[in-house]
């Protein structure tokens, strides 16, 4: 049997069966997508935190033996995107953040403790487990450490998630992070350090751009240096990503001033703390080309930093981060660089 054809079925039923869309209404089948869509996109934010909480128990089995690991609550500055509810303006509502806390169980009652401030990477990142190797080390170290999970962060559902403010008000977050620690913790406030690879990099790169007089030593791996050039060489998603209307908004070519603001290349004058860079000529993340230029501004502002570019080592974007060799030898450059400081 042959299927109808729009002859066969006649005008008026080809109208009837375009009623819907004429009147821009949307058709019952349309109408069940959307709330099936709706429901769906609940469920992501509800398996990121389900994720988030499993990933959370691990850094208590982990870590337990070596460190009192809690994970605790303090505010940043209030969410500018936020809604008004109840006449409760948002300049009345800052923001709160999460905070992984870790205590050597070696410290001495009584004894204020060096601090490293370890800030995640990734455009919408969180603090994982994937750092339990190097939060070991620290705190074998005799190093406190906290990981703040900074407005934008991952496994805390959508109203966070779009709260992002990528090279902005996250750094304000975590420099709260860093003066809960000092208020809380047996910290000594003139031994504070920032460390952060990649976005984390970026931020550990402006925290002591704008807040020197809180950090006494700073390193920054293969951190994001140029927002402007990374947005030239990355894909298009990428660039979406950042001109969505929760986040900056628009693209480098609109908003050029807007993300100068927000890359370290463009406020390297603002230097004062102890610097280490590293990167690596293989990282197809960040490309070499984007720390090079990082490293030439400051020696063009004439700040003292140290820096290091590795020749294709294995692991990339990755490469001290892993359980390599060179990743570990990596990593004693950078320990080594902080008791400097620290001491």
């Amino acid at each position: 049997m042959r299927p109808p054809t729009w002859s066969s079925l006649g005008l008026p039923a080809l109208l009837l069966a375009m009623a819907p869309a004429l009147s821009g209404q949307a058709a019952p089948g349309e109408d069940r997508l959307k709330r099936v869509e709706t429901r769906v996109n609940g469920l992501n934010w509800e398996l990121d935190a389900v994720r988030k909480a499993a990933d959370d128990q691990l850094w208590f089995q982990r870590l337990s033996d070596v460190a009192v690991v809690d994970k605790v609550t303090y505010t940043g500055p209030p969410n500018p995107k936020g809604e008004e509810t109840y006449g409760i303006k948002n300049e009345r509502h800052p923001l709160k953040i999460q905070q992984y806390v870790f205590v050597p169980r070696k410290a001495e009652k009584g004894r204020k403790l060096p601090l490293i401030v370890l800030p995640h990477g990734g455009v919408h990142g969180d603090f994982g487990t994937y750092h339990v190797h190097i939060v070991r080390e620290m705190i074998e170290r005799g190093y406190i450490v906290v990981a703040p999970d900074y407005r934008g962060s991952t496994g805390y559902g959508k109203g966070f998630y779009e709260a992002i403010d990528y090279g902005g008000l996250e750094i304000d977050d975590v420099v709260a992070g860093r003066d809960w620690a000092v208020e809380h913790l047996p910290v000594d406030p003139r031994r504070c350090a920032i460390v952060g690879w990649s976005h984390g990099g970026l931020i550990a790169l402006m925290a002591v751009f704008d807040h020197p007089e809180k950090f006494a030593a700073s390193y920054a791996g293969v951190p994001v240096s140029d927002l402007i050039m990374r947005l030239g060489y990355v894909g298009q998603d990428y660039v979406a990503e950042f001109s969505a209307k929760f986040h900056i908004g628009k693209e480098p070519k609109d908003a050029v001033a807007e993300y100068r603001r927000r890359s370290p290349v463009w406020n390297v004058q603002k230097l004062r703390t102890p610097l280490l860079i590293h990167t690596n000529t293989n990282d197809r993340d960040v490309n070499v080309v984007e720390v090079e230029q990082l490293i030439n501004a400051l020696k063009a502002a004439g700040k003292t930093f140290e820096s290091k570019i590795y020749q294709d080592a294995p692991g990339g974007h990755s490469f001290n981060r892993i359980d390599t060799t060179v990743a570990q030898e990596s990593r004693k450059e950078i320990y080594a660089f902080l008791e400097k400081h620290l001491k």
